[in-house]
């Protein structure tokens, strides 16, 4: 049947997601900006996430429905702690992914009750202007409604060249086949990346922290090297770097998923 996808509803606001596994406790996925909905690879993301599923209960979560004209980070994290609070959950496992991490940064600093363990990969603390280049190269491609280029740049910066090039043709067809009201929320949900910065609020982060970063991150460069300065003093933060992935290594890398799940389970 597939696996479908549910709707929370907030006094301001509906936000779509998806749940499976079995386990007691709950593991949360923030996915990375992305043109299209990650709901509509729901049965994908299940299968990638399976031996995670078979511990735990796991729930991928969209940005809000209603799109405000502007729409920055801070207010993701906001919206996405209230549809924790709609569904009853707290005390979780939190992964965010690029964007997703920053969305998970910031809940964990500032609704710490809800993250009991937090993992970010490919992710950063603060968008610097050459971070934000990948960006707004993007956004303006989206504006001129250039879906083709659009998905190229994107694939580019992602992922390694070799995986690049092996899904060229998916990417061209993915490109083309972008609506405008994806093209629409494509912008303002990219454009809310920009100027963010939650390094003074790190201090508030209560929870275990372990960072996957990318060698040859090519869309936030340098992120990883700044996370290991910026957590320096914390006594539970981890990290481990990969190497030859790509941004997106939380797609790429073999082992990604067996290494968040032997995190969850360290006492």
């Amino acid at each position: 049947m597939g696996i479908p996808i549910r709707t929370v509803r907030t006094d301001h606001f509906t936000m779509n997601y998806i749940t499976f596994g079995k386990g007691e406790e709950d593991f949360v996925i923030l996915p990375g900006l992305s043109v299209q909905s990650v709901m509509g690879a729901a049965d994908m993301i299940a299968e990638a996430y399976a031996v995670i599923a078979d511990e735990y209960t796991v729930y991928v979560f969209d940005r809000r429905n209603e799109l405000p004209p502007s729409y920055s980070v801070y207010d993701m994290a906001e919206d996405t702690a209230n549809a924790f609070h709609a569904l009853g959950l707290k005390d979780v496992y939190l992964f965010g992914a690029s964007q997703g991490g920053m969305i998970a940064l910031t809940i964990a600093a500032r609704y710490p009750e809800l993250v009991k363990k937090l993992m970010l990969g490919s992710s950063s603390a603060r968008i610097t202007e050459e971070q934000y280049s990948a960006v707004s190269k993007w956004t303006a491609l989206a504006k001129k409604r250039d879906g083709l280029n659009l998905s190229l740049e994107m694939g580019r910066a992602l992922y390694p060249e070799a995986l690049f090039e092996k899904y060229k043709e998916v990417l061209k067809n993915t490109g083309e086949s972008i609506t405008d009201d994806e093209f629409k929320r494509f912008i303002t949900i990219a454009e809310g990346t920009a100027n963010f910065d939650i390094t003074d609020e790190l201090c508030n982060i209560k929870s275990p922290v372990l960072l996957l970063g990318s060698a040859d991150d090519m869309v936030l460069p340098d992120a990883a090297s700044e996370f290991e300065c910026l957590f320096s003093g914390k006594a539970d933060f981890e990290s481990y770097l990969y190497h030859g992935y790509g941004h997106a290594a939380f797609d790429t890398a073999p082992d990604y998923k067996e290494r968040l799940l032997r995190y969850m389970n360290k006492k």
